[in-house]
């Protein structure tokens, strides 16, 4: 799965990491249902971490379609809320 973080660029997540930033997604739909402002930013600011650290960079060279776009690291709660919904970005 290609997930490109806007603005930032493109990371290749292997099945396992793929697993863990859906498990983070969740997290995050959970906090923005629940309106709970700390929560979404704990659990969006790890979403990126780990989609930054475990994820393999995509080369700027490379031409690939992102599987998922991933709102950027500034996003608010508030603009969150029409992308974190349901299954939130990444299917289950």
């Amino acid at each position: 799965m290609i997930v490109r973080i806007m603005g930032e660029g493109q990371y290749r997540l292997s099945e396992e990491v793929r697993e863990r930033v859906n498990d983070l997604d969740n997290a995050v739909v959970a906090a923005v249902d629940s309106d709970d402002e700390d929560a979404f930013h704990a659990a969006f600011e790890e979403l990126l971490e780990l989609i930054r650290t475990e994820g393999q960079p995509v080369g700027a060279h490379d031409i690939a379609s992102s599987d998922v776009i991933v709102p950027p690291a500034d996003t608010s709660m508030a603009e969150a809320a029409s992308d974190f919904t349901g299954e939130g970005l990444i299917p289950g």
